[in-house]
């Protein structure tokens, strides 16, 4: 059989990501905050976009009047090179006043750990080598403020903290008095017991700082801590020689006076301030959907460069190609900007139908919803409605929500109706925040709680919320003294 080559034309169909989808999906993920940076920035790179907000202020921005006139031809390359220092203003230091604000020298009480730490050690008088020495263990701190030199394995505390200090001497080639001294300083930096090896280490070194020197809460520190953590107070008690009431007195000490991981928390802000995409207010008997339009910028063309690419002879072909690219990427970015509002807007107006009763009654009320049924509303694919609501807050009469919030599994309780399972973390965080602490629920007793309000569920479906919602068994909480 001979072997021949023919060609022939096939048609099919396929999807192609092309750029302006790529950046359509882009914008639809983006928070608000991101939208708002993200224009800007495109504002700053790009010639042909204009925001009108500004210009409305008559600040750095030409109205038409005030625009050069058209030139033969432009320096774009010179042009370009300016555009890409745009905003970065060099500061010329020896112009600055002598008297400058003395609070510029001020901790910043969100900077890392590793800074403040470092801004401490200079303050503690070591020589030259021993501060190098601090530097070396400050860099190597891990999670929670520990020191991470070696893997532990499976040795015991007294073992590895060994380990650790011979490996401090070997590494850095110092003594291991000025090792033990450096890293004694280092513990006692604030916060206290940073720098541990062992969590016994840790908690040991802020114990002994109390005021008052409590003899069990250190014996119980160095030798039982595995019995503290089971709340074998009885065992602690047949160890140390002393009273049951003076254990649990120890324990509350420990458990309310020292922190085992003193280095969590910096560098974060303590609580993160939410700024709504949207607002849903209640006028009469309906809900009004806005969208957060504060700090977004208004996008137009800027007329200038309009003006620049019909007119005929006043700038070279490379300069109109440069600024027809410009503009079609200007025009998708307007386009895709509405496109993104536009579908936020619909998919809270689909949200906002679904749910009309919980807002209105509360969170008994919450109707079960899947990104399927707002799809089929809205006309979009669920993958879409899962982006738009990533990330995207809306601010309520009920409060602030993330929009994912409204999207939950039906359960069905005994009243033959579906409830969903915020209601169900609810109601178990009630449960379990109004028992009595020295009598805790079980598990099997919030069933049994539940089932009264109309809820029925598997014990173990009940431990699954009960965990979620970060609380432990009723033998961990049940409160001793």
């Amino acid at each position: 059989m001979a072997l021949e080559l023919k060609q022939q034309l096939k048609l099919t169909q396929s999807l192609v990501m092309t750029p302006q989808l790529q950046l359509a999906i882009k914008l639809l993920q983006l928070s608000r905050l991101e939208l708002v940076d993200m224009v800007r920035e495109e504002i700053e790179i790009n010639p042909v976009l204009d925001d009108t907000v500004v210009a409305g202020t008559n600040e750095g921005v030409r109205t038409e009047e005030e625009a050069p006139k058209p030139v033969a031809e432009i320096d774009w390359q010179a042009y370009l090179e300016e555009q890409s220092d745009y905003g970065a203003k060099r500061t010329n230091f020896a112009d600055r006043a002598d008297d400058s604000d003395y609070l510029d020298n001020l901790l910043d009480a969100h900077e890392g750990l590793g800074e403040y730490l470092l801004w401490q050690l200079s303050l503690s008088g070591l020589g030259e080598e021993e501060a190098k020495l601090g530097e070396f263990i400050i860099g190597n701190l891990g999670e929670g403020g520990y020191l991470r030199l070696l893997d532990r394995g499976k040795m015991a505390d007294a073992e590895f903290e060994a380990a650790v200090m011979d490996e401090i001497v070997s590494l850095t080639g110092v003594s291991v008095d000025t090792a033990f001294k450096v890293l004694g300083v280092v513990q006692n930096l604030d916060p206290v017991g940073v720098g541990a090896r062992t969590v016994r280490e840790c908690l040991l070194t802020q114990a002994v700082l109390w005021p008052i020197r409590d003899t069990v809460v250190e014996a119980i520190i160095s030798g039982h801590l595995e019995k503290l953590a089971s709340r074998n107070y009885k065992g602690i008690a047949r160890a140390l020689g002393v009273t049951f009431k003076e254990v649990c007195n120890a324990a509350e000490a420990i458990n309310q006076g020292l922190n085992p991981t003193p280095g969590a928390g910096y560098g974060i802000n303590s609580a993160r301030a939410v700024i709504p995409d949207i607002f849903v207010n209640k006028v009469g008997d309906e809900y009004v959907i806005t969208l957060n339009e504060d700090g977004m910028p208004k996008l137009k063309l800027n007329s200038f460069y309009r003006k620049m690419l019909n007119s005929d002879g006043t700038c070279s072909e490379s300069a109109k190609e440069y600024l027809q690219e410009r503009l079609k990427s200007a025009l998708w970015l307007i386009k895709s900007v509405h496109q993104r509002q536009r579908t936020i807007y619909k998919v809270m107006e689909s949200i906002v139908g679904f749910q009309k009763e919980f807002l209105d009654k509360g969170l008994k009320y919450l109707k079960p919803l899947i990104l399927k049924d707002v799809a089929e509303v809205v006309g979009v694919h669920e993958s879409t409605v899962s982006r738009v609501t990533t990330n995207k807050y809306v601010q309520t009469p009920r409060g602030i929500f993330e929009l994912k919030y409204f999207f939950s599994n039906a359960i069905a309780n005994d009243e033959g109706s579906d409830v969903t399972a915020e209601y169900i973390r609810d109601r178990v965080k009630d449960i379990i925040e109004g028992e009595n602490s020295k009598k805790p629920f079980s598990d099997q007793q919030i069933v049994e709680l539940l089932k009264k309000s109309g809820v029925v569920l598997a014990r173990r479906t009940a431990t699954k919320y009960r965990e979620a919602l970060g609380y432990q068994s009723s033998s961990r909480r049940k409160a001793i003294y």
